[in-house]
């Protein structure tokens, strides 16, 4: 069966190793750059997955144990398994002057019995003289409540996988951190591979957050600095049926996967996921019974190999555990024989380790720009031998016979919305600089042949920091520390909650009247300040513009590097660097009004309509504007306001006639106002 190529950004790595490397102390760049930071009382580490967190945490803990005066340190785990990362490490053979260890008794996530028992070994631990204690959220937040924060104080508490942490009120583990922030008794350290912190709804509220310092160590810089993974391929495919029927058209024998099949809730469900189990066992070949020492399933394909493929979707525990235990075995963690497939069902995500896999596939739209962080982050390990690895999406493709099609509608836009997020994830870090008359090259970055020019807008790169320097003219920049810290770190985020809102993909994707500025000024400038209504307005505007640059530069970079015409997208080395260079070249100047005139989704949709068959791309783009909507008044208040500034500039208001459609869509704005008031007037 001929696979089929799927749609994706592939964005290509240099391997130099560095992310790799250990400093005298034994540590890698992420942990050297995490250490650096250890006399901080709040600490917020956002790393991917496989860089080495659990480790910098070691380093940083005992430094505040035995150099600053902290009584104990409590680490905090979502879930039992990730308790494993924190065991007794020997530090001092790398050349660390401590080792991290850990009493038996205090890794509560071993612990046999009732969270009761455990909730009272936590205050066993606080009144006793041993210095670390592991244990679940569950297991903290139980022991919060019953001993109160103040038992708590001159204690170092770690969070790892912070994303589970939100302001929600019934997040109770968001609630106890926002009162020992108020206490300001305890240090505490924060880590999360997931740059989206909580999706939707915040981890912190902005005044405990702006307490942290952060160190942020990149998937470029990680990925960058491997030594044998070169090439990262995220793409989605769609597929009509039942999807067992298609999977072999994305599923390689040959390379090491993990399928992740969706949650019986699911419209891609068949609801029932054992049979679904069976169904692509049977595609892959003939079963040859299991392995009684694992319970791997055997199954030999048509070119004589035998698959060892691991059930994680079976109910019985007894066969469940086995497999689950004989994937965690330490002994084969280096064995890249032991398993080839791994069929999962809300299992072999977070914190699940192995190293040789290849390729992640996901069967049905993830409603979690985390959960997806982290199954890519299950197929980015470095490992001898594996140069490329791939994250594909198979979803669904909506049928205008089924009743829920707006919801199938829906879930491929959230899709498309997701794979632009992680384009922005894995591309490099952006500086944006404004084009002034005395601007010069920055120390460190490369500007491409010839250097860099005078009186030109220049793009610099830094291949061993991941880092892009980009001159704009007319770029706004950030006058308050926050906007810089926004600007520097926090862009992901602006764009993340840009591409999930529902309207900017829908008109982005299927509006042919739409005007660019309408989402890069508009929408996107009231994204900015609903997310961050403390910024004036223009912090907000620079936010905004720093935001939409990030987005439109690495999309059209995309599109420079895929070429327009090429059909095997799969196979195109997007070389994001060379395309954000050539597109700053091939205009006339890089200018913040032409980034605002480019439509931050018209990639996405070029790669949609290679994907999807044409009947559905009509019957998507019919459920769309059906349901088109009229200007807000927000909208026109804000179209108004550019009015005046475009009255500034030119010495005149915006024309309703004018054939520039953006100035027209102003002009609208402002008599769509003028029409409310006078609506008003007349009661």
């Amino acid at each position: 069966m001929s696979t089929k190529s799927v749609p994706s950004v592939s964005v290509t790595y240099s391997r130099n190793g560095s992310s790799t490397k250990s400093n005298e102390l034994g540590m890698r760049p992420m942990q050297e750059r995490a250490y650096e930071k250890r006399g901080e009382q709040y600490l917020l580490i956002k790393s991917p997955p496989a860089s080495g967190k659990s480790r910098a945490l070691m380093f940083i803990a005992l430094d505040k144990l035995h150099n600053q005066g902290l009584k104990q340190a409590i680490i905090v785990v979502p879930e039992k398994s990730i308790g494993s990362s924190f065991h007794d490490e020997p530090l001092s053979k790398f050349g660390f002057w401590a080792d991290w260890t850990v009493s038996p008794k205090w890794n509560l996530c071993n612990a046999p019995g009732s969270e009761g028992g455990k909730v009272n070994s936590v205050k066993a631990f606080l009144d006793g003289d041993d210095r670390v204690l592991v244990c679940t959220h569950a297991t903290f937040r139980f022991a919060v409540d019953k001993f109160g924060i103040e038992a708590f104080d001159d204690r170092l508490i770690a969070v790892d996988e912070f994303h589970h942490v939100s302001v929600n009120p019934d997040n109770k583990l968001g609630a106890h951190l926002a009162d020992f922030i108020a206490r300001d008794k305890v240090h505490i350290v924060a880590m999360t591979g997931s740059y989206f912190r909580g999706d939707a709804e915040p981890v912190m509220m902005p005044h405990d957050e702006a307490k942290f310092d952060t160190v942020t160590y990149t998937y470029y810089e990680q990925l960058n600095g491997y030594k044998y993974l070169k090439q990262l391929d995220i793409g989605y495919f769609f597929y009509s049926g039942a999807y067992a029927d298609d999977i072999l058209k994305v599923l390689d024998a040959g390379q090491k996967t993990i399928v992740h099949i969706p949650n019986v809730n699911a419209r891609e469900s068949t609801k029932d996921k054992h049979r679904e189990v069976e169904h692509i066992i049977d595609a892959l070949g003939d079963w040859q019974g299991s392995d009684p020492a694992t319970g791997f399933q055997l199954v030999k394909t048509a070119d004589g190999k035998v698959l060892r493929i691991a059930d994680l979707v079976d109910d019985e525990p007894a066969k469940r555990d086995k497999v689950s235990a004989a994937l965690k075995d330490p002994a084969q963690k280096n064995n890249r024989d032991h398993v080839d497939i791994i069929i999962a069902l809300g299992m072999a995500k977070e914190g699940f380790d192995w190293i040789w896999c290849e390729h992640a596939l996901t069967v049905g739209y993830r409603a979690s720009l985390t959960e997806i962080v982290q199954i890519i982050g299950r197929a980015t390990r470095d490992a001898e031998g594996k140069t490329r690895a791939r994250f594909t999406n198979l979803i669904a493709e909506p049928d205008a016979s089924e009743e829920a099609v707006t919801e199938a509608v829906n879930d491929t836009l959230k899709a498309i919305a997701a794979s632009l997020l992680m384009e922005q994830v894995l591309a490099p870090r952006f500086n944006f600089a404004p084009k002034k008359p005395d601007s010069g090259p920055v120390e460190g970055f490369d500007y491409g042949e010839g250097g860099y020019k005078e009186g030109e807008c220049n793009v610099g790169f830094n291949e061993e920091s991941g880092q892009f320097q980009i001159e704009i003219k007319g770029l706004v920049e950030p006058k308050s520390k926050e906007a810089a810290r926004i600007c520097q770190q926090d862009l992901n985020e602006v764009i993340a909650a840009f591409a999930q809102d529902k309207t900017n993909i829908e008109r982005g994707l299927f509006d042919e009247e739409l005007v660019p500025e309408e989402l890069t000024q508009v929408r996107m400038g009231k994204i900015v300040k609903d997310k961050y209504p403390e910024l004036d307005e223009e912090d907000q505007e620079a936010v905004r513009q720093h935001a939409i640059a990030a987005l439109n530069l690495t999309q059209k970079a995309k599109e420079i590097a895929l070429g327009n015409d090429n059909d095997d997208v799969a196979s195109a080395n997007t070389a994001l660097i060379d395309g954000v260079r050539k597109f700053a070249m091939d205009v006339r100047e890089l200018d913040i009004d032409l980034i605002d005139r480019i439509n931050p989704f018209s990639e996405a949709y070029a790669i949609l309509a290679k994907t999807m068959s044409e009947e559905s791309l009509k019957q998507v783009a019919a459920v769309i504007s059906a349901k088109r909507v009229q200007l807000t008044p927000d909208e026109a208040r804000d179209l108004a306001k550019r009015a005046l500034k475009f009255k500034q500039e030119r010495g005149r208001l915006p024309s309703i006639t004018s054939p520039d459609a953006w100035e027209k869509k102003m002009a609208e704005g402002v008599a769509f106002l003028a029409r409310m008031k006078a609506e008003a007037a007349n009661g």
